[in-house]
């Protein structure tokens, strides 16, 4: 098998951490999102969206969108588990993964799409009035975080999950639309710094 890595974008950026926590190592394609490598017919052929990671394995089949990449290793590797292994912990890292999803990073990702002069091909449509209704989006996100880890280490509980790697990049990606995490939020500050300084962090 083989892994098209888009370099920093968040999405291969999540797969590749993931791999990390794991001690998995898997062939690595690079392709250079930044001069549109990923617009390619090749990428075309593996996956219509175009977009990435994409796992290709030896007999030809495809498997894409980062979360179903990581459950296909998840479940190859079930340690060290990154998804829950009782009924409560698994539907909580779930809820605190789509949270982390939904509420953060897709808002995120509407500035960066929808504000950022590099994605216009991307997004040829740009709405600028959307991406400025995002960044306020993108504020109360990171407040429902910071509320939450001042009660528990990890989003999810007391440990590590999938849920943190989708936190981190959301936040991470925060850089392309010039906003950080204020300083009164010290939970989330505190809790990005720890983050910064697992091994994965610079997969």
């Amino acid at each position: 098998m083989k892994l098209y890595d888009g370099g920093r974008a968040p999405n291969p950026r999540r797969v590749r951490m993931f791999l990390a926590e794991k001690g998995i190592e898997v062939p690595m394609v690079p392709v250079d999102m930044a001069k549109g490598e990923h617009w390619s017919p090749e990428i075309a052929r593996l996956n219509p969206l175009k977009r990435l990671p994409i796992l290709e394995f030896d007999d030809g089949s495809i498997l894409t969108e980062s979360m179903a990449i990581c459950r296909y290793f998840e479940a190859l590797h079930p340690e060290p588990n990154l998804f829950g292994e009782d009924p409560l912990e698994i539907a909580t890292i779930e809820m605190w993964n789509r949270r982390a999803e939904f509420e953060l990073y897709t808002a995120v990702q509407a500035v960066f799409r929808h504000g950022h002069p590099g994605m216009a091909k991307a997004e040829p449509r740009q709405i600028a009035e959307w991406a400025d209704l995002n960044r306020d989006r993108v504020i109360e996100a990171l407040q429902l975080l910071d509320d939450r880890l001042a009660e528990t280490e990890y989003l999810a509980g007391t440990r590590f999950s999938v849920a943190d790697i989708t936190a981190f990049v959301s936040i991470e990606l925060m850089k392309a639309i010039k906003t950080s995490v204020a300083e009164e939020m010290a939970s989330l500050r505190r809790w990005h710094a720890a983050m910064l300084e697992r091994p994965s962090a610079k997969a």
